[in-house]
């Protein structure tokens, strides 16, 4: 390992990684989730339910989950920054092959290969950040980070959604992708050189194996812990965002698609809320601001229950805000508390149980939704949020801050 200590607040290098990683972001998330404003017009277009036509997030999101760990091995060896830009260049090929895809069977493949590929991003940031970053100043770091994903993820959902409505939802799909592809290019222009990390092909004395990396973290009480608040949390946040359209398409709602889309603003709640959980964690400690967080979550989906369009917005923004605040602490603890010889892992990790949540509760909660509709869904989704937070204090409170 180097000895470089770490970027300090207000250097240039500093700024340069944090607005680099920041589009990093935009490029990953808005690619990921670009299906997800446009699922009723797929489910129209090809005959699918809503659970089917979600598939198209969970294929993504799915081979993003697998991706993350091989990412990592990929990182170690080659460098970070190589790494997440070898994986966005390879998805933005294939984010633009996407739309010509007219079955759904080759839109799923190429929606699961285009997620292997953003994996790269998720699967080394956070380790990037806390080899580059001065240690005090990790979690505000990786909040900004986060913030850069609320970005992408409200970019893609927005642009392929007003597109969408103008020229169908291959075009809106493939709107996010020139939008991608701009991103990608200020990530690769700005991000800079790692030196706080020696790829493993140069390190003088080989490492532990990566078997014995991620069993240094699988038995890791706090780690698993961490791990559970990405699968539970993010499973709720994908479920949410992926049927509430649906719900609000039908009475006493019966709202236009294109205004349904405009409740994809409520993610520039998380935009606010990620670097300032991240400052506040710094300031308080992880666990209480992990916490409050998610207990925000909880009180937006209750708001959510009122049959109302006002409630279902004010919850909306509630619940999104306590979702990015929440991930962004978790997310950012989960390197710093690993060993230091695992940290790419660590975070790899995190992501997969991340990403295993989204497609498996964005898939299966969908059957809840139809079969027993939206008041049943909702519990499902409080139920993840209150068992989350019960992991956090029950294996977190020994070590926090």
């Amino acid at each position: 390992m180097s000895d470089f200590s770490g970027h300090l607040p207000g250097s240039r290098a500093y700024r340069r990684l944090l607005i680099g990683l920041f589009f990093g972001g935009v490029a990953t998330f808005a690619q990921l989730y670009a299906t997800q404003a446009v699922l009723p017009v797929i489910a129209a277009d090809v005959g699918a339910s809503p659970s089917g036509a979600a598939l198209t997030v969970s294929a993504s999101t799915l081979g993003l989950a697998v991706a993350v760990i091989p990412w990592s091995i990929v990182a170690d060896r080659v460098g970070r920054v190589p790494a997440m830009a070898i994986g966005l260049i390879a998805a933005t090929l294939l984010g633009g092959i996407t739309p010509f895809a007219h079955d759904l069977g080759i839109l799923l493949a190429l929606r699961l290969l285009e997620g292997a590929a953003l994996g790269a991003v998720p699967a080394v940031a956070l380790a990037y950040l806390s080899e580059e970053v001065d240690a005090r100043h990790v979690a505000a770091a990786a909040g900004s980070y986060i913030a850069g994903t609320t970005v992408g993820g409200l970019t893609g959902r927005v642009v392929s959604g007003w597109v969408a409505e103008l020229a169908g939802w291959r075009w809106g799909v493939a709107s996010v992708v020139f939008v991608c592809v701009v991103a990608a290019a200020l990530f690769l222009a700005l991000v800079p050189a790692a030196r706080g990390f020696v790829p493993g092909r140069l390190q003088s004395a080989p490492g532990p194996s990566v078997r014995r990396r991620l069993w240094l973290n699988l038995r890791s009480p706090v780690q698993l812990a961490l791990y559970a608040q990405g699968f539970l949390l993010m499973g709720a946040f994908v479920a949410v965002y992926n049927y509430l359209g649906f719900h609000l398409s039908e009475p006493p709602f019966s709202l236009p698609p294109v205004v349904i889309t405009l409740l994809f603003l409520a993610y520039l709640a998380g935009t606010v809320s990620s670097p300032r959980a991240g400052a506040l964690a710094v300031r308080h400690g992880r666990l209480p601001v992990l916490l409050a967080c998610a207990g925000v979550m909880t009180g937006g989906v209750a708001l959510m229950f009122v049959p109302a369009t006002a409630a279902a917005v004010v919850g909306l923004v509630a619940f999104t805000a306590g979702f990015f605040g929440a991930h962004a602490v978790a997310s950012g603890w989960t390197p710093v508390a690993a060993d230091p010889r695992a940290r790419a892992q660590a975070s790899s990790l995190y992501y997969l149980g991340y990403y295993a949540g989204s497609s498996v509760f964005g898939w299966a909660l969908g059957l809840v939704f139809g079969a027993a509709g939206w008041g049943w869904f909702l519990g499902a989704v409080l139920a993840m949020c209150v068992v989350a937070m019960g992991l956090a204090f029950a294996a977190l409170r020994p070590v926090s801050p």
